[in-house]
């Protein structure tokens, strides 16, 4: 375990006695280093030392306050600096905590105890900025792309790659898939992977909120704008300011509100509800539906103009079924995952086991897979994962048990799905490999010998 590093103070004060008092006093504590110069120059050449903080005498002989304040923060613009003085004017410390100064202590019998608060206060602004840090660090190592969406086919990574270029480009974005394929999991990784990402991330599922609260929960209302306001409320587009808003199910607007939306997306500014004050917005637009919003607008039910608005770059997630075989990959990977979060064995597939997680359908998509793995885990009794653990939704699970009711080898299944893939598209072989994620070389392979 490695030690941690002293926390750096350089004192600057031309009168040694003076500047000794406040090193001595600093150095009280043992996790300070403190390091005493003389004049401005000195500080400037030594800058490269990377300080923690700095205290400034305002009256330097070598160089005024104001003028070594400006070089500092020239060079160092996030280096917190502390004036001290003998000058009790207001209209000074105000001039010089507007030029970047941390703070502003007049030298008294007090300066010992204010100067040593106000390290105190500058060292834990530094340590919770650190730990925001790491905490960026892990989000964007958390929905970095391989990780967040695991899989070796082809479907998910053309996903991947459009996932790159969103992240990559200011566009508006919008993902489609069936429910579970991780649309608000993708949103969040294009975000943190923006040049938006230290900006906040706001998700709203336009389905969850009633017709009638939305235009609110949106674009705000201000006290009094209708019964029930008591307060100003701040909308969801201005909480995104600067940053990105998610709106999931978009497809489930009403028309008049997408008449609103709209506008605010046309005009890039926006008026609470009851208010008059116009509100400028620098917002990136993510959506997200599982419907066909280009039907949609066919059918009228979403407005053409605003289609436009929001489709931006386009992400289709595949569902699991069109995904070969990442079913198995991520079958191993929730099961593993599960059970060392549990501090148990990680069981082996029975060969069965994998047939039957290959047939089913996957209506939940990886959602429903990763439910089907716990529950797996959770009722296997041995070291391997048998067909009787695996517990399918009742509604899609009598579909899979006519073929799996047979006895058959896992060659024999595999010819089975190849036929009934090439009959499904009309024995179009470069086709069906793609969307088993196997050779075109095995299919022409089983043909010549018979096999299909």
């Amino acid at each position: 375990m490695s030690t941690p590093l002293p926390f750096s103070i350089v004192i600057v004060e031309d009168d040694p006695w003076y500047g000794q008092l406040l090193q001595y006093h600093l150095s009280l504590n043992p996790d300070y280093q403190v390091t005493l110069y003389t004049s401005g120059q000195e500080l400037l050449h030594n800058l490269h030392t990377l300080p923690d903080v700095v205290t400034i005498d305002f009256g330097l002989p070598d160089m005024e306050g104001r003028e070594l304040l400006r070089r500092v923060r020239e060079r160092q613009p996030e280096l917190p600096i502390i004036v001290i003085s003998a000058q009790s004017k207001i209209t000074t410390a105000v001039e010089l905590l507007r030029m970047g100064a941390s703070d502003y202590l007049v030298k008294d019998e007090y300066t010992k105890d204010l100067l040593w608060n106000a390290v105190l206060k500058i060292r834990e602004t530094s340590r919770l900025r650190q730990q925001v840090q790491q905490l960026q660090t892990q989000l964007q190592e958390k929905y970095d792309f391989n990780r967040l969406l695991k899989g070796n086919s082809p479907a998910i990574q053309r996903t991947f790659h459009l996932m790159e270029r969103a992240a990559q480009t200011p566009v508006n974005v919008s993902v489609t898939g069936e429910t579970g394929t991780g649309k608000e999991l993708v949103a969040k990784a294009v975000h943190l992977k923006s040049e938006r990402s230290k900006k906040p991330f706001v998700a709203v599922n336009m389905a969850a909120i009633p017709t009638e609260l939305l235009e609110s929960e949106l674009f705000g209302h201000e006290k009094g704008a209708f019964t029930g306001a008591i307060g100003r409320k701040i909308g969801k587009f201005e909480e995104a300011n600067g940053g990105t808003l998610f709106l999931d199910e978009i497809g489930e607007l009403s028309l008049p509100m997408q008449a609103k939306l709209l506008r605010v997306l046309q005009e890039r500014e926006l008026q609470r509800v009851g208010g008059n004050e116009r509100i400028k917005l620098n917002v990136r637009l993510i959506t997200a539906t599982h419907k066909n919003l280009a039907e949609e607008v066919k059918k009228q039910a979403f407005r053409e103009d605003l289609y436009y608005r929001v489709i931006g770059l386009p992400i289709e997630l595949p569902p699991l079924r069109e995904r070969g075989s990442d079913i198995l990959f991520l079958a191993k990977h929730f099961l593993e995952e599960f059970c060392q979060e549990q501090g148990r064995p990680v069981p082996a597939l029975a060969e069965e086991t994998q047939v039957r997680l290959l047939a089913h359908s996957y209506p939940g998509n990886v959602r429903e897979l990763k439910t089907i793995m716990e529950l797996a885990a959770a009722l296997c009794n041995g070291q391997e994962i048998l067909p009787r653990d695996l517990l399918f939704t009742p509604a899609t699970s009598g579909a899979d048990l006519g073929l799996l009711s047979e006895q058959r080898t896992l060659r024999e299944y595999s010819r089975h799905i190849i036929r009934h893939h090439l009959d499904k598209y009309d024995h179009n072989v470069p086709l069906v490999a793609r969307k088993l994620d196997i050779g075109k070389s095995t299919i022409y392979k089983m043909v010549q010998d018979g096999e299909l």
